[in-house]
């Protein structure tokens, strides 16, 4: 019956809308809104030295409690109306696409209120380096790599394959991919950290179970942050390209590797033709890792940081293979029984519930 079926999609959005309502209440969002109007329409306003932050941070809270305040009350108004009419197919038929497009706006608007950290709304570069372990782990790093690609992919991203290392046997060393589309620091940065795969391998003759890590690092692009760096500080290195993006190899010395020699920072960048453009490429992936080092540093000083090795115990997730199939998100305890799909880039599950731990822990800007 469609009563059934519109009660079954409000249901299926219940929990959304009561983390939505959640992480409204608990990030003082609404009052803070107050206050922010308060002040933007204050007589002396335009003379405050920090009107242009303070317009935009207001022009922010003032859209997000706008869809708020509407899909709350569509959904709250909706529970009723089918309630209401739960006799009448007519009337019903007449909601149903309403109630099919409420569903489709609170997940969006979901996502869109828990991307509220700096940089969130930032491209971003991603990096996946392969662990200690050799062929499964270079392995399990170019599975990882297809997965991020399959999900990029599904959600409509542009990536670029910036740097790809190739393993000695099979698999990958490391690779950096360039995430191109709004949101996208938001959407990936909660991917950061160790990821473990278990599996009996099939690179040992005696079928073994194998335990593979892989880390996983996201950087914001920092392209409007001022980054001093010193061409005396540099290495500059070129070689052959390789592998994805490297079409042209054994051509020309169009890659290129940059050394931050205060820091150690190495970045390579290979997808282009042109050397200059590479390097221009690369140079760009360093700044936002300097940006990256100096905002390490402050969260250390403030204990916010901790430092993982690509090792057992420090995972985010582990994807099981083997004896039983399971991927478990270890900070969210979130799990999955299909890593299939999983690594067929179906990760939206994981990422949705670590934005939500971390909306609830980090206020409103």
């Amino acid at each position: 019956m469609l009563i059934d079926d519109l009660r079954e999609k409000l249901k299926s959005v219940e929990p959304d809308v009561q983390a939505i309502r959640q992480f409204w209440e608990q990030s003082q969002s609404g009052p803070k809104l107050v206050t922010l109007t308060n002040e933007v329409n204050g007589a002396n306003f335009w003379q405050h030295k920090d009107r242009d932050a303070i317009s935009s941070e207001y022009n922010r809270l003032k859209h997000l409690g706008e869809s708020f305040d509407e899909i709350t009350k569509a959904y709250d108004d909706n529970l009723e109306m089918i309630e209401l009419f739960a006799q009448n197919d007519q009337e019903l038929a007449s909601v149903e696409s309403e109630i099919n497009q409420l569903c489709r706006k609170v997940k969006k608007f979901k996502l869109e209120l828990f991307l509220n950290q700096d940089g969130d709304d930032k491209y971003c570069y991603m990096s996946i380096n392969a662990g200690a372990g050799g062929t499964e782990s270079q392995d399990w790093a170019s599975m990882l790599l297809r997965m991020y690609l399959r999900f990029c992919e599904r959600e409509g991203f542009k990536v670029d394959i910036i740097d790809y290392q190739t393993g000695e046997e099979a698999g990958i060393k490391s690779a950096t991919l360039y995430v191109q589309k709004k949101n996208a620091t938001g959407f990936l940065r909660t991917e950061s950290g160790i990821h473990r795969l278990v599996r009996i391998s099939p690179f040992d003759s005696n079928k073994r179970r194998h335990t593979s890590f892989a880390a996983v690092a996201v950087t914001p692009e920092a392209e409007d942050v001022k980054i001093e760096i010193n061409e005396d500080d540099l290495r500059i290195d070129t070689y052959r390209a390789g592998g994805a993006g490297g079409q042209h190899v054994n051509k020309t010395d169009s890659a290129v590797r940059i050394t931050h020699l205060p820091t150690g920072i190495v970045v390579q960048c290979q997808n282009e033709r042109s050397q200059a453009r590479n390097k221009q490429t690369a140079m760009k992936l360093l700044k936002s890792r300097l940006y990256e080092r100096q905002e390490d540093e402050r969260r250390a000083k403030e204990g916010a940081v901790k430092k993982q090795k690509i090792e057992w115990g420090s995972q985010i997730r582990s994807y099981v293979l083997h004896p039983y199939k399971m991927v478990k998100d270890h900070r969210t305890d979130v799990e999955s029984p299909q890593p299939d799909l999983v690594l067929d880039g179906d990760i939206m599950l994981f990422i949705e519930a670590a934005l939500l731990l971390d909306a609830a822990a980090t206020p409103t800007k």
